[in-house]
């Protein structure tokens, strides 16, 4: 049985957006144990402290995810963060907020429907990045 062309369409335009010094093969091994933050679960720990533990028990991608934080606010937490996932080779995601990864220095974004799209993000962040994106349905994962 032949495949759905807009699966191949939505396979070519994720490819499109994961483009980077990590090849592709490391963005699918990364997928194994993706952690994203949530500064409600530190009971008295760091971010940081919490990011280390999840790589060392075997968190294979980060995503820094703190809606409420100000961009600013993101940048610091990020600089502590990018560090860890540097040293165990493990990439390293802002969620939405575009300035915050370019001025972090993080690997890429990860976009929503509602947030900065596809296109404009690498535009900012360049070739390099990594560029995640929300898609629920096959038309919105064609229109990343």
């Amino acid at each position: 049985m032949a495949e759905d062309p807009r699966v191949e369409d939505s396979r070519r335009a994720s490819a499109l957006c994961q483009r980077g010094p990590w090849s592709s093969a490391d963005i699918r091994r990364g997928m194994l144990l993706y952690a994203v933050t949530d500064g409600a679960w530190l009971r008295g720990r760091t971010l940081a402290e919490c990011v280390r533990e999840a790589v060392r028990g075997g968190a294979t991608f980060v995503q820094l995810r703190e809606k409420h934080r100000t961009t600013d606010e993101i940048v610091e937490l990020a600089q502590t963060i990018l560090p860890i996932c540097r040293e165990a080779r493990v990439p390293f995601l802002i969620d939405d907020d575009v300035e915050a990864a370019l001025r972090s220095g993080a690997d890429g974004v990860h976009v929503g429907q509602s947030d900065t799209g596809c296109a404009e993000a690498r535009r900012v962040l360049g070739p390099e990045a990594i560029v995640g994106v929300s898609a629920q349905t096959v038309e919105q994962a064609l229109a990343a």
